[in-house]
Order: C-alpha cells, then sequence, then structure tokens
C-alpha cells in the first residue's frame, strides 16, 4: 500500500548547463510542489503503513534546507533541474525514510519529474 505526503516550498535557481539563450539559464523561481510516497503494509493495532506526522518530521529538515533559497548554492544542487531536485531529496531522505517509493517534484502545474530511487 502506498500513502503520500505534499509540501510546497518558493525557491529561485537558473540551470547552467542549457544551451546558449535558453530562457532557464537566467535567474528566475518556481513554487514547487513535492509529494513523498511510502510503501508498506497497512498494519495493525495502527491500521496505517506509517504516520503522516512521521513523514512530516523526516521531510521538515530537507523542507527548511529548500524554502526561499537560491537553489544553486545547495551542495549537490548546482544544476538544480526538477531530476536533480528529485534525486537530491530522495538522498537526504533514504536513510531516515526506508519505506521511502517515490519523490515528485512539480515546478509549475504542467512540469515535474518522478524519481523512484533509480539511477
Amino acid at each position: 500500500m502506498d500513502i503520500y505526503k505534499e509540501f510546497h516550498f518558493e525557491a529561485a535557481h537558473r540551470l547552467p548547463n542549457v544551451p546558449p539563450g535558453h530562457k532557464c539559464a537566467r535567474l528566475h523561481g518556481h513554487s514547487f510542489q513535492v509529494r513523498l510516497t511510502v510503501s508498506g503494509e497497512a498494519r495493525e493495532p495502527s491500521g496505517w503503513v506509517m504516520d503522516f506526522g512521521d513523514l512530516k518530521r523526516a521531510f521538515q529538515p530537507v523542507l527548511d534546507r529548500l524554502d526561499h533559497y537560491y537553489l544553486n548554492d545547495i551542495p549537490g544542487l548546482e544544476n538544480p533541474t526538477s531530476e536533480n531536485i528529485a534525486r537530491w531529496i530522495w538522498q537526504q531522505l533514504a536513510s531516515a525514510l526506508p519505506q521511502l517509493a517515490q519523490v515528485e517534484i512539480r515546478e509549475t502545474c504542467t512540469s515535474g519529474c518522478i524519481y523512484r530511487g533509480q539511477d
């Protein structure tokens, strides 16, 4: 069974490795949406996979490093594409959330990335 919790953060970035003249090479910002999915069995007596509060507590230190920051300044996010942000979040959470199944990033209403721990 999968459960998820959604978060959001505001951040600025630019993409240093795009072709010359690409609009994403310029400094800009997004209202990023993050959906963290964990998998497991809904075990008794709780009847849940995981307490949503525990999921929030695990992600809060990571969220605090992203919200209202310039992502390019964060070690590991020098090229902060949606793909790299999703992978980076996974790496930050993997040890604290062994049930982590998926990290989804949406940088706009219509664009995003889903990362499942594979490279």
